[in-house]
């Protein structure tokens, strides 16, 4: 159960993600990149929420809101895919949602409660599926996807995107 997944199990577009989950028990991974994640989280300043390290670029609350989205879009294709469904599910354009967020008075602690729950489901989610699943294979944003690439793709999103806050944001 749970092998890293191979071409032809997600789009190429992912490959950066997938790089980026240490081998191992995949649902220990998962736990230690929510306390990973949720650590930094607490530690950025409230002022630090609202920065952008350049103009046009996301601020830090837009990339975690971005987090949670990304991370609801993928765990809802996972759940489908391991219940058999094989309608191809559509792409999502991640600019579009962020310009749509509208969270600007959103506080700081109401964002990380959000992507607890948001993670908590997706734990419980992936903790609960059967070892017959993990390869079932569907179809989104055109490209084939298996429960088990998802589940990377969760997991990689967050360890690039907390790599993203240390480069460009020195967080």
């Amino acid at each position: 159960m749970n092998k890293r997944p191979v071409v032809g199990d997600y789009a190429p577009f992912y490959q950066n993600y997938i790089d980026q989950v240490p081998v191992g028990n995949l649902l220990e991974i998962l736990t230690e990149n929510t306390q990973r994640f949720v650590t930094k989280l607490q530690e950025i300043s409230n002022t630090q929420w609202d920065y952008s390290y350049q103009a046009g670029k996301w601020t830090v609350k837009e990339i975690i809101v971005h987090i949670i989205d990304t991370e609801r879009i993928m765990s809802y294709r996972a759940l489908r895919v391991a219940r058999g469904d094989a309608t191809p599910l559509p792409g999502f354009e991640q600019d579009d949602y962020v310009q749509n967020m509208n969270i600007s008075h959103r506080q700081p602690s109401s964002i990380i409660q959000e992507f607890n729950a948001v993670r908590a489901s997706t734990t419980t989610l992936f903790e609960n599926m059967e070892s017959n699943v993990w390869n079932n294979r569907g179809v989104a944003s055109g490209h084939p996807i298996t429960v088990n690439a998802l589940a990377y793709i969760i997991i990689g999103h967050v360890y690039h995107h907390l790599q993203v806050l240390k480069e460009k944001y020195n967080l």
